[in-house]
């Protein structure tokens, strides 16, 4: 008996290409194979130990920030050497940032001292800033009294700044030129009028050995103050 094929059949399933794996078939087999990524316990350790202390540091800044204490704020400008006047203080609070500020428990002991250095408006009170004794009030100065008129002082002028003193001749005089008396003299005391243009009564704090010349052209009005702003 006669066995016929029959024609168009499909290869068998098992039947394989030429040059393919074994196993794979199609675009599977044109992959290669991906190795892991490396990870880094070391950096990844390092990320949230800052993640940890930046929420460490601001959880004590918020908590220190509800600390208050009770400081000195100076409101009115006090010359380097001047004394510390109750009046030229105000009680402020203030966060405790660690910073040694003057407890204003202390403003009528500090009242008693004098600034070390010029002190603004606003600044907040440290011990630094507080001297027992002034190098402008001490031995070898005196305070001598001038009364300007407007346009012989600056209209910004406040106790503590620093002027020069200057011998302006008057229209009697013989010829002689105008000359600095004081080279850097303190403010100490001053008046303003009701416009707060300063003018009138006015006292400096000069070396002792200018102080007569200083008061002999104060007395024909002779006399005019130059602002220094930078020597503070």
């Amino acid at each position: 008996m006669r066995t016929s094929e029959k024609p168009g059949g499909r290869p068998s399933a098992n039947t394989e290409r030429p040059g393919a794996q074994p196993g794979l078939s199609g675009p599977a087999s044109r992959k290669l194979p991906v190795s892991p990524r490396e990870r880094k316990p070391a950096l990844a350790a390092l990320a949230l130990l800052l993640i940890l202390g930046g929420a460490l540091a601001t959880t004590l800044l918020v908590l220190r920030s509800g600390d208050r204490v009770s400081a000195i704020r100076i409101v009115k400008q006090i010359g380097g050497g001047q004394q510390m006047l109750v009046t030229s203080m105000e009680e402020v609070q203030i966060a405790d940032t660690g910073v040694d500020y003057v407890p204003w428990s202390q403003a009528a002991q500090v009242a008693r001292n004098f600034a070390s250095v010029t002190l603004l408006p606003g600044t907040l009170l440290t011990p630094r800033m507080v001297a027992s004794a002034s190098g402008e009030l001490g031995p070898g100065k005196a305070i001598v009294g001038l009364s300007l008129k407007p346009g012989q002082l600056p209209i910004t002028l406040d106790e503590g700044d620093r002027v020069q003193v200057i011998y302006v001749p008057g229209r009697g005089s013989d010829g002689t030129q105008s000359r600095v008396l004081a080279q850097s003299a303190l403010v100490h005391r001053m008046t303003a009028t009701s416009r707060g243009t300063p003018a009138g009564p006015l006292a400096i704090v000069v070396d002792v050995k200018d102080a007569p010349l200083i008061s002999t052209y104060a007395s024909s009005g002779e006399v005019a103050v130059v602002e220094l702003p930078g020597a503070r």
